[in-house]
């Protein structure tokens, strides 16, 4: 006896996938991406920088971590704003780790996420490697009963990420301070006694963990809404700036943002951009960014850092890239995707600015990038002397 579908997930053109359901019912729509990841997928089920899309998990088998408090990755209740839906091959399993304070279906509910499973992923997968990433929309109703026109126009309709200012929507809406550190087994996240350095953060849907890492290297950051002006930034006498990551177009929120960059660029303040931060600090330089077939979404992407000459295994979340064809003199790339050459770092011939397009703090992913917030750190000591 075939199961009762409870679950779908229709694309642009009309094609459907069913499944089972799990977590919230309702429809959502948004941009279907893949991702690579073979862990950590409360993080990036929590990361903002995911807002208006459908993460399609490659890995077949989610949820034996569970969900807890601690590995979520937004930092203000806007941020919460995160992915819409979640795709998975096999039934999320009940949860084995005994950090696990629940099961990701009932998790899911709570976060009002729709999740999906049954679905023969490597077939969409290749679909989005071949097509690029369609509008979608996700449904789960447990009594079977779904409406397919309903869902293909609900696909169709939806606006899509190009010239979108989703960064306005996961931004805190005030400012706040932060001094949490990094996780460890003996202290979970200890907060920073004796901070060296104060770094001011322009938050367009800043992870967590980007927070801790800073603590970790004697930062205590204040956090700033999106829209905040230059002036108000450096009133707070900060030693360095942070652009964050965060979710749509870089164009489109760089309209409000750009300008005050190029005000922070001009002041001399050491700057450190990070995914979309780092775009958008291209753009104030005078850079173009585009957006991608496919994107890059995964915790194993290796990308070359020119400065040392190393090969770093990276944490990616990206739709937009920065076009190195369009960087001004002075503008120097400094990492770069050996996947398929596409820029990820800039550095700024004479003045303490870095950036870089992958995720630093990991979370989920491999550390071999902390060193950027060390090398940042250089950079404010240098500047007191």
């Amino acid at each position: 006896m075939t199961k009762l579908a409870t679950g779908a997930i229709a694309l642009e053109d009309g094609t459907i996938f069913w499944g089972q359901g799990h977590g919230a019912t309702g429809i959502a729509a948004g941009e279907l991406c893949f991702n690579t990841a073979m862990t950590g997928y409360q993080e990036i089920l929590t990361d903002p920088s995911y807002a208006e899309q459908i993460v399609l998990f490659t890995f077949p088998h989610i949820g034996n971590v569970g969900a807890n408090a601690d590995d979520q990755e937004e930092s203000s209740a806007q941020g919460t704003a995160a992915a819409r839906g979640a795709v998975f091959k096999a039934p999320p399993t009940l949860p084995s780790s005994w950090r696990a304070a629940d099961e990701l279906g009932s998790w899911l509910a709570r976060r009002n996420i729709i999740g999906l499973s049954g679905i023969d992923t490597r077939a969409l997968t290749r679909r989005i490697r071949e097509l690029g990433m369609p509008k979608s929309a996700i449904a789960h109703a447990p009594d079977g009963k779904i409406d397919t026109k309903a869902l293909i126009e609900a696909a169709r309709s939806w606006k899509g990420l190009d010239n979108a200012d989703l960064a306005i929507n996961v931004t805190s809406g005030q400012r706040f301070d932060s001094t949490d550190g990094l996780w460890t087994l003996d202290k979970g996240f200890e907060a920073l006694a004796n901070a060296k350095y104060h770094v001011v953060l322009m938050d367009f849907g800043v992870k967590k963990n980007i927070l801790r890492n800073l603590s970790a290297v004697g930062a205590k950051v204040t956090v700033v809404p999106a829209k905040t002006k230059a002036e108000d930034i450096l009133a707070l006498k900060p030693d360095g700036v942070v652009l964050s990551n965060g979710p749509g177009d870089p164009a489109a929120t760089a309209v409000y943002a750009g300008p005050e960059i190029t005000k922070l660029i001009a002041s001399g303040v050491p700057i450190l951009g990070i995914c979309l931060g780092h775009q958008m600090l291209a753009l104030a330089l005078g850079a173009k960014t585009k957006k991608m077939p496919q994107g890059h979404h995964g915790a194993n992407h290796p990308v070359k850092d020119f400065t040392t000459g190393k090969v770093e295994i990276v944490s990616m979340n990206h739709g937009f890239t920065v076009d190195i064809d369009t960087l001004p003199a002075g503008v120097e790339e400094s990492h770069r995707s050996l996947f398929d050459g596409t820029n990820c770092g800039l550095s700024v011939a004479g003045k303490p600015i870095i950036s870089v397009q992958h995720h630093p703090e990991a979370s989920p992913g491999p550390q071999d990038s902390f060193y950027l917030f060390e090398r940042f750190a250089k950079f404010m000591a240098e500047r007191k002397g």
